[in-house]
C-alpha cells in the first residue's frame, strides 16, 4: 500500500512539474514573439513543412471523410427525413467537427511527432548545448518559430479541407445517392453558418498551437539517445492526439 500512494505522489509531482515545464516554454515562445521579423526565415521555412508538405496528406485524407460523411447521413436520414437535407447535415458536421479533428489529428501525427524528433535528436547530440554556449536561445530558434508557423498555417490547410472534404460528400451524393447539383447545394446555402466555419477555424488555431507546443516541449526534454527519440516521438504523437481531443470537447461546452 506504501509503494503504491508513493508511486502516486511521484506521478503526480512529475505531471505537476511537466505542467510548469509547458507553461514556462510556452510563456518563453511570447516572450519572443515580437522578434518574429529578425527569425522571418525560420518561421517561412516552418510554414512550408508544416503547411505546404502537409497539404497533400490532409487533402486525400479530407476527400474520402466527405465521401464517408455522405454515406453515413444518407443511412441516417434514410426514413426519417428527406434527402434534400444531405447536403445541409454533412457540410454542417464537417465544418464543425470532422474538418477540424481530422485535420488536427493528422498535423500531429505528421508535424508534431517531426518537430519532437528532430528536436530530440539535436537535444542528444548536444546540439542544443551548442546553441546555448553561443548565446543562442533554442526557445527563439527552434520553438517560437515552429509554434507560430503551425498556429498560422493549420487555419489555411483546414480552408482547403472544407472544400475538398464537401466535394467529396457532393460526389458521393450525386453519383450514388442521386441527389442533385441544385438539391445539394440548395440545403448547403440554407443550413450554413458563418459561425460554423470561424468556430472551425478557431479550433484548429487551438490545435496547432497544442501540437507544436508539445512537440517541442517533450523534444526539448528527450533522453537518452537514439532510443529516447523514438519513445519522444512516439510519446508526442499520443499526448497532441489526446489533448486535441479533450481540447475539442472543452470548446464545444465552451461554445454551444
Amino acid at each position: 500500500m506504501t509503494r503504491i500512494l508513493q508511486k502516486i505522489g511521484k506521478s503526480t509531482i512529475s505531471f505537476i512539474q511537466e505542467i510548469g515545464q509547458v507553461t514556462r516554454l510556452l510563456l518563453g515562445i511570447f516572450r519572443y514573439l515580437p522578434q518574429i521579423p529578425r527569425s522571418r526565415h525560420l518561421v517561412l521555412h516552418q510554414m512550408e513543412h508544416i503547411g505546404v508538405n502537409s497539404l497533400p496528406l490532409v487533402l486525400i485524407i479530407a476527400s474520402f471523410t466527405g465521401a464517408v460523411a455522405a454515406w453515413q447521413a444518407a443511412y441516417q436520414l434514410k426514413g426519417i427525413a428527406p434527402m434534400s437535407f444531405l447536403g445541409g447535415s454533412t457540410t454542417r458536421a464537417i465544418i464543425t467537427e470532422l474538418g477540424p479533428v481530422l485535420t488536427g489529428i493528422v498535423i500531429a501525427g505528421r508535424v508534431g511527432a517531426s518537430i519532437a524528433a528532430e528536436l530530440g535528436t539535436m537535444k542528444v547530440t548536444e546540439q542544443i548545448d551548442a546553441l546555448e554556449t553561443m548565446a543562442i536561445s533554442p526557445v527563439r530558434f527552434l520553438a517560437m518559430p515552429r509554434f507560430v508557423a503551425a498556429v498560422t498555417m493549420m487555419p489555411l490547410i483546414l480552408v482547403f479541407a472544407n472544400l475538398i472534404a464537401v466535394a467529396g460528400s457532393y460526389i458521393v451524393s450525386n453519383y450514388f445517392l442521386n441527389v442533385s447539383y441544385a438539391v445539394f447545394f440548395t440545403s448547403v446555402k440554407r443550413y450554413f453558418v458563418l459561425d460554423d466555419f470561424f468556430y472551425g477555424l478557431v479550433k484548429t488555431v487551438c490545435f496547432g498551437a497544442v501540437t507544436s507546443l508539445m512537440g517541442c516541449h517533450i523534444g526539448l526534454r528527450t533522453e537518452g539517445g537514439a532510443e529516447g527519440v523514438g519513445v519522444s516521438t512516439i510519446r508526442s504523437f499520443v499526448v497532441s492526439a489526446a489533448l486535441i481531443l479533450i481540447l475539442d470537447y472543452v470548446l464545444w461546452s465552451i461554445t454551444f
